[in-house]
């Protein structure tokens, strides 16, 4: 599936300037700071604030102002250190409980969930909704793992804050579809798709992708392909989108409208093994066995020990008869992955067509040993090799085996089967 994340992670989880406040008394250090951290001379910023913070230690604005300049210096504990203090110096400040909150969610600390809590009850200088939002939507990102049920209350207080917003929407169906609830999940994707329908805002698409996620888990391809294609069309350089839009086809059996939209993605993403995976894949599953046996080699030389990528080989090749090569990648996908049963029944129609008849008795005795159940052909494959080489009495009872388990669904086999016992068994007098 395609993974829909949410763009707008990062952006809630940066940190935010705190909006001047129009104080007359404001420390010419702090103003002389400001003007510098508007010019990004941050090296700078910090001498002046901490002039300022020398001569007044309880300073909250100088301390939040240091703090967003040890952040954007990369002195991430420092940057913590200051914000702290300039939270204790005043307790009800917005901007400074949120980046507190943001830098300690970062890191993982616990503590985070206090400051962001503050954060959600308190008023921003400017821009009130959208400030607060953003608390929330930085609260539901906290507690997703934890708290899920909290996660999701936070990102309706955001939804509610700021209702043209895609982003609480999309970020309340990602966590409903890791949590299995699909319907609320579909529901979520559908309000973010709703609010702008026709937009190619980077959220937006992702709650449509993560909405075609929903309709390919519940089998609903139908109303998948059109919202794909019409994120296809809006966004036509995107790689993820004509792959997932080709999987979509290939599910619905329209093997060429996959294979073109694939082979699209690869176009623009070439190095995505996965797309490339699906391309061998649907070759092979569209009777394209050249095409398959060339990808299925590229993806070989940078996986030789995927048994997988061995066994779509083996079976590319033995449907173009090419039958020692597809013998030998067989027998590689054995080596790499002994418990798999089919691939033993693949060896050894590979190795019949090769008249290599001890190798095939000897792949279907290894499939027997996994315990798992031998299709009827089997027995006649088995039978066959056995009566090749002249073992008359086992081969006699693998026929047998092979006429009680058929039922009439292999008549070409089941006629051989019958004159071959009544030539190998003994006459009964």
């Amino acid at each position: 599936m395609l993974t829909a994340c949410c763009g707008a992670f990062a952006q809630t989880h940066t940190t935010v300037r705190h909006y001047k406040e129009r104080i007359d008394d404001t420390p010419p250090e702090i103003a002389q700071a400001e003007d510098a951290i508007q010019k990004n001379d941050f090296a700078g910023a910090e001498t002046l604030l901490k002039k300022a913070l020398d001569k007044d230690p309880n300073n909250y604005q100088a301390w939040f102002d240091l703090g967003f300049v040890l952040n954007r210096l990369g002195r991430t504990d420092e940057s913590i250190a200051a914000y702290r203090k300039s939270v204790a110096a005043k307790p009800d400040v917005f901007e400074s409980n949120l980046n507190l909150g943001l830098m300690l969610a970062r890191g993982n600390n616990p503590e985070a969930e206090q400051f962001l809590r503050a954060a959600t009850t308190l008023k921003p200088t400017e821009h009130t909704d959208e400030g607060q939002a953003r608390a929330w939507l930085a609260l539901a990102h906290l507690l997703e793992t934890k708290k899920p049920d909290d996660a999701l209350q936070a990102y309706r207080k955001a939804s509610e804050l700021t209702p043209k917003d895609p982003e609480p929407h999309l970020s309340a169906g990602l966590l409903h579809e890791r949590q299995k609830e699909f319907s609320d999940a579909e529901a979520e994707y559908k309000q973010a798709v709703t609010l702008d329908p026709h937009s190619a805002d980077p959220q937006t698409t992702e709650a449509a992708i993560g909405l075609t996620n929903i309709y390919m888990k519940s089998g609903r391809l139908g109303e998948a392909e059109p919202l794909l294609r019409r994120l296809a069309a809006e966004r036509p350089d995107d790689a993820g989108i004509h792959l997932q839009l080709g999987r979509v086809l290939a599910a619905q059996g329209k093997k060429d409208d996959a294979i073109a939209e694939i082979q699209t993605a690869l176009k623009l993403a070439p190095a995505d093994a996965d797309a490339q995976r699906d391309l061998a894949d649907l070759y092979a599953s569209a009777g394209k066995n050249d095409l398959a046996e060339t990808a299925y080699r590229a993806l070989i030389a940078a996986h030789p020990n995927d048994a997988e990528l061995h066994r779509g080989l083996g079976k590319a090749l033995l449907l173009q008869k090419k039958f020692p090569e597809a013998q030998q990648e067989f027998l590689t996908a054995v080596r790499l992955k002994r418990d798999w049963p089919e691939v033993y029944v693949d060896l050894a129609f590979a190795a019949n067509e090769n008249k290599n008849y001890d190798l095939t008795i000897r792949a279907l005795n290894g499939r027997n040993m996994l315990n798992a159940e031998m299709p009827p052909l089997c027995f006649f494959l088995r039978a066959s090799a056995y009566d090749h080489l002249r073992d008359y009495k086992h081969a006699a009872v693998d026929y047998h085996r092979f006429l009680d388990v058929a039922n009439g669904k292999y008549p070409d086999q089941e006629w051989q089967a019958t004159h071959r016992l009544i030539a190998i068994e003994p006459k009964k007098r």
